[in-house]
């Protein structure tokens, strides 16, 4: 096993990516994830990995944002802890922008925003991305690691193509108490909460050809999304262990696990 100090030491500071994508392949391979390089960047290579399982499938991503680095943080120390183990079907990607992660920027290395290029594919990370995406069938539930720098408390979006229930949106914003309160109404990012930390999504892009991940992953079939979002001015372990409880909520308390 990799030692925790992977995760410490790029917690102390500005993360040390080549490091950190090498600490979460051997850390995955140890437990039986399969990688698979979607594409060569200049910060290193963007991975996925799945570990096959007979339950639903449960695909989870960080790192869109190169400033946003307490995902894939997250979703390391997720790892190191066996939550991605037997009985579900796990699909991770927990460095999607390795040349922004690198250079700590939002948008990759020719300066654009990942998130919103989903429809059109300009991006080689972004085509290389999708394609695969397409290659398997919709995963069951999506769990995308954000972070926001205009807040102070924890939201999440929800995209929800089938039955409304309120009570799981609410189990992982209180998952996330310990470390941040719910971000106040009454606007979020630029949206009308339908609770304090919760925003209720259609499934249809704010801006018509800047499609987001979750909004191309809707499109492509996934009845359930939740997008988290910690602050990003808060402590950086404080962040980290925001999203490791929300994402553990998102999948428990569907009975997932």
């Amino acid at each position: 096993m990799v030692e925790k100090t992977v995760t410490l030491a790029v917690m102390k500071g500005m993360p040390e990516w080549p490091r950190f994508l090498a600490g979460f392949a051997r850390e995955a391979q140890a437990r039986g994830l399969v990688g698979r390089t979607l594409a060569e960047c200049a910060g290193g290579p963007l991975m996925a990995w799945e570990h096959a399982g007979p339950g639903p499938h449960v695909y989870v991503s960080a790192g869109m944002h190169g400033d946003e680095p307490a995902g894939p943080l997250a979703l390391l120390r997720l790892l190191e802890e066996d939550f991605f183990g037997p009985g579900i079907h796990w699909l991770l990607c927990p460095a999607l922008n390795p040349d922004g992660l690198s250079a700590g920027t939002r948008g990759n290395g020719a300066g654009i925003d990942l998130n919103r290029d989903y429809l059109t594919r300009q991006t080689p990370e972004v085509r290389a991305h999708a394609g695969w995406l397409e290659t398997m069938p919709p995963p069951d539930l999506f769990v995308s690691l954000h972070e926001d720098w205009e807040t102070c408390g924890f939201y999440l979006y929800e995209i929800n193509l089938g039955p409304d229930m309120p009570q799981r949106a609410q189990a992982i914003i209180n998952a996330v108490r310990p470390w941040f309160p719910p971000q106040p109404g009454p606007d979020i990012d630029g949206h009308q909460p339908r609770t304090d930390g919760w925003i209720y999504h259609e499934a249809e892009a704010d801006e018509p050809t800047g499609w987001p991940e979750a909004i191309f992953l809707a499109n492509h079939g996934c009845p359930l999304s939740f997008t988290l979002e910690t602050p990003s001015h808060a402590p950086l372990n404080l962040r980290v262990a925001a999203h490791v409880s929300a994402t553990r909520a998102a999948v428990q308390t569907l009975g997932f696990t």
